[in-house]
């Protein structure tokens, strides 16, 4: 039986697609809607989100949210950046970064899984770098473009392909924690 991840990013999927096949783990894409909460910590976003969408589909799922902590903007657009780059995108962000000498930002994600009559469980993971100076790369979605992980060579996450950008993000980090524990669980 698959693992539902629901999510209405198609991109996520496929990155999250990609290291649930390393574990040996089928994933099943659901765009089921669910309300997010909006909350300061990505964590109180996804225990919700993943109860509700439990609830809604009577089955095991998961879902993740993601937020770009620019230290400079005292952690802004953090659990809000899928509203911000819809407002202002990567150009946005860049203006409000012009001037600063301190271009410092993680990227961190959160996974909620819930099982039917069960708390949720909640993973992170996240990555550091810095913001670019302009946008770079065609590969990835939202904030890749201007994002250059520390561990990266010095280039973004749009200039990298999907396994390369799976070796390091913040997704890739709270969802390789994730599968580790549910294999364990599952075994049990």
């Amino acid at each position: 039986m698959a693992l539902i991840f629901v999510t209405s990013n198609r991109h996520k999927f496929e990155e999250a697609s990609e290291l649930a096949a390393r574990h040996g783990i089928e994933l099943e894409h659901r765009d089921t809607p669910y309300i997010e909460t909006q909350a300061d910590e990505l964590e109180h976003v996804v225990r919700p989100g993943a109860q509700q969408a439990c609830a809604l589909l009577k089955a095991p799922c998961f879902v993740e949210d993601a937020g770009l902590f620019i230290r400079a903007l005292r952690g802004f657009p953090g659990p809000y950046s899928n509203y911000v780059f819809h407002t202002l995108g990567n150009e946005g962000v860049l203006k409000l970064m012009g001037g600063k000498s301190d271009r410092r930002a993680e990227f961190r994600s959160a996974i909620g899984y819930c099982e039917p009559g069960q708390r949720p469980e909640v993973f992170t993971g996240k990555v550091e770098g810095t913001i670019a100076h302009e946008p770079k790369g065609t590969r990835g979605f939202g904030f890749d473009p201007v994002f250059v992980a520390s561990e990266g060579n010095g280039r973004t996450f749009a200039e990298m392909s999907t396994s390369e950008k799976n070796r390091l993000s913040h997704r890739a980090r709270a969802l390789e924690t994730f599968f580790r524990w549910y294999k364990q669980r599952k075994k049990a």
